[in-house]
């Protein structure tokens, strides 16, 4: 018999009612009894909740959660930093006369589809599962998908200081451009627009995207078993729509002239790049036969698997013990019998020699 699940088992084995039957030596219906008592648990995937192992759980990766809270502060000084500005000549300025407009997306929209929406998918497979270890794991691996990519994009736009598209209208709004004796910008406009037109490369909504969606593209892919070598393309369909979201988003950074294609591409690559590393920390690769449960989880399932191992071993001992001396005292009549038979012998033999005379 097959226990699909054994984390529960351990549960089972410490009920009263099992006492006796370990005593007895019943293993059959002792195991049957166990897969009975797992099914009736599995609906809710063991006693791993928020409730009882939340806090377990958090304290475990509170070096983890401190880290967070460091990139939170390192991405916030990134911000006040000022960029680089790099040289802008006369003859650069026909590939920056791109017309100034506003964001098809928000910046404020960002985190509400990147983080906000995978965490609510996240609460809700934990409703149906039950498993504190993936809810727990989902949101750390996707915080850091995107504050790591945050530190890193910001970081790299300070360094770089590229011209946005329409760098021409950031620096002369009134259309008149001036320049210094060595053919650089001077720029008459206002500071903070002209300071953020000298960071377009990457796109931070592109790696911001990419590094949220593309976590819950991989964490979706796991769940619903994508490539389970069954060949269910529909399965495809829903991993591919957050990349999808990601790609149309990096796209409008095109059209609203915030960016260029490279500023996009770099943008996507690097957001991909660091939810595939993150998502990895913590979960087995999709194609994986355990792709669909954290590390954590499977680890306390092979813990548990052992101790119910240990447990009905310790249940069996008595009762090989008691079979051994069953057998132990089936041979003794035999042995003394032996014996018997050859002291009998000796004795006739005595009698023999003391009436022939010999002694």
């Amino acid at each position: 018999m097959r226990v699909e699940n054994p984390a529960n088992a351990s549960h089972c084995l410490s009920s009263p009612d099992l006492l006796p039957l370990i005593e007895q030596g019943n293993k059959e219906y002792f195991d049957i009894h166990i897969f009975k008592q797992y099914k009736m648990d599995e609906v809710q995937l063991g006693s791993h909740t928020i409730r009882s192992h939340g806090f377990a759980i958090a304290r475990t990766h509170m070096h983890d959660w401190l880290i967070l809270v460091l990139l939170v502060v390192i991405w916030v000084v990134i911000l006040i930093i000022h960029p680089f500005y790099r040289f802008v000549g006369k003859d650069m300025m026909d590939d920056l006369r791109y017309p100034l407009q506003s964001n098809t997306v928000p910046v404020w929209a960002v985190p509400m589809y990147a983080v906000l929406l995978p965490m609510l998918i996240f609460i809700f497979v934990y409703i149906r599962r039950r498993d504190v270890y993936d809810l727990h794991h989902a949101v750390l691996g996707l915080l850091f998908s995107v504050l790591v990519t945050a530190v890193i994009t910001d970081s790299i736009k300070n360094a770089v200081g590229r011209p946005r598209p329409d760098f021409f209208w950031r620096c002369f709004p009134d259309g008149k451009d001036v320049y210094d004796k060595w053919g650089n910008v001077i720029c008459h406009g206002d500071k903070s627009v002209i300071r953020e037109g000298h960071k377009s490369f990457p796109s931070g909504h592109t790696s911001w995207s990419f590094a949220g969606l593309g976590f819950l593209s991989l964490y979706l892919s796991g769940k619903i078993k994508a490539f389970d070598r069954r060949g269910h393309v529909a399965k495809l369909c829903i991993v591919f729509l957050p990349l999808l979201v990601a790609s149309l988003v990096g796209i409008s950074r095109v059209d609203d002239y915030w960016h260029h294609w490279q500023d996009i591409f770099a943008g996507g690559l690097l957001g991909l790049v660091v939810a595939t590393f993150c998502y990895l920390q913590f979960y087995p690769p999709p194609y994986d036969a355990n792709g669909s449960g954290t590390y954590a989880y499977f680890r306390v399932i092979e813990e548990s698997t052992a101790n119910t191992t240990n447990t009905i071993n310790a249940a069996n001992l008595p009762n090989a013990m008691t079979g051994e001396i069953q057998i132990a005292n089936q041979q003794e009549p035999t042995d003394n019998g032996f014996m018997g038979m050859h002291l009998a012998r000796n004795s006739n033999s005595v009698l023999e020699d003391v009436e022939s005379g010999k002694s």
